[in-house]
């Protein structure tokens, strides 16, 4: 009994301690991003977890059947390359705390995707109310935005994205049913999202300040993402879930714009409108009333509380 305590106290402190770097990755990115493009950023943050996931398993992944390999491209095209472009671009038209914010709003795009393609996830009106309380947030998030002169095309790019990730969960879906080991999988992911990312150099904006990452703070928000962000956490996510399950591990997902608006504060000075805080709120009780069942199947639920984080 003493020893499940224990590991259930290490379970909600992984979890806790993924939230905050998922959290603060959107701060991290909004850093890098005054040297480098989102393209640029999104294949140096990629190669960089391709490398450490490599050193934590070497091991290459073997498909079950050829035909998967459709699925592995669908997913790194829009759960990592598409994804992360909008992630990227939007940062540079709006405020990091309006990116946390609405990009968690894809549990309801995943859903509704799940409904239509997947006939997995029943919605209720409880779902469309949720829904409704959420999108009012978004709007006062949005409108809090114009208030700052901030440009509300980020807002609507940073809902594509989660659009985007709703998407790619349709096939990681396809892919989570052969049981893959997630680190080759993630591994795979992100070689083509790179891979796919790669000709938009050709015909995207790029700044190249390539000698600016030399420098300390540079550096270490660039390893954050790539080693921590895109590599660890993933691992430590999983041994959360593994502790304390995948409902009571999910229920953290809540807190990433709380932890991205205080990291905004404090990193990097960015200015917090009240609307916006009222917006976050508002939102996160919508994504809170909307999973609000009496019984909910378990695949379901692991499906789409998994998927929520893996964008961050």
């Amino acid at each position: 009994m003493k020893q499940k305590a224990t590991n259930q106290q290490v379970g909600h402190a992984l979890a806790v301690g993924t939230i905050i770097v998922w959290g603060l990755t959107f701060v991290s990115s909004s850093v890098i991003l005054r040297v480098l493009s989102p393209v640029e950023l999104l294949i140096l943050r990629m190669l960089i977890g391709i490398i450490a996931l490599t050193a934590i398993r070497p091991k290459r992944l073997k498909l079950k059947k050829r035909s998967h390999e459709f699925y592995f491209m669908g997913a790194g095209f829009f759960a990592v390359t598409l994804y992360f472009l909008l992630e990227n671009t939007a940062l540079t038209y709006t405020s990091t705390s309006n990116c946390a914010v609405i990009v968690s709003t894809a549990p309801f795009f995943i859903a509704i995707f799940a409904k239509l393609f997947l006939k997995e996830e029943k919605l209720t009106s409880v779902f469309f109310v949720g829904f409704a309380v959420a999108i009012a947030g978004i709007g006062m998030v949005s409108f809090a935005g114009r208030k700052l002169e901030l440009n509300p095309f980020g807002d609507l790019l940073i809902l594509l994205t989660a659009v985007s990730w709703a998407i790619a969960t349709m096939f990681m879906r396809k892919i989570e049913k052969h049981g893959y080991p997630v680190i080759l999988v993630t591994r795979k992911l992100f070689i083509y999202g790179v891979l796919f990312a790669l000709p938009t150099l050709l015909f995207m904006p790029r700044k190249g300040e390539w000698a600016d990452l030399l420098r300390p703070g540079i550096i270490f928000n660039v390893l954050f993402l790539g080693v921590i962000a895109s590599a660890v956490c993933y691992i430590t996510w999983m041994m959360a879930m593994k502790r304390v399950g995948v409902v009571r591990s999910g229920t953290y997902i809540y807190l990433i714009p709380i932890v991205t608006m205080l990291g905004a504060v404090v990193f990097i000075n960015e200015p917090i409108h009240w609307l916006q805080v009222g917006g976050a709120l508002l939102t996160m009780a919508g994504l809170f009333i909307s999973q609000w069942r009496k019984k909910q199947p378990k695949k379901a639920t692991e499906h789409i509380e998994e998927t929520t984080l893996h964008g961050g």
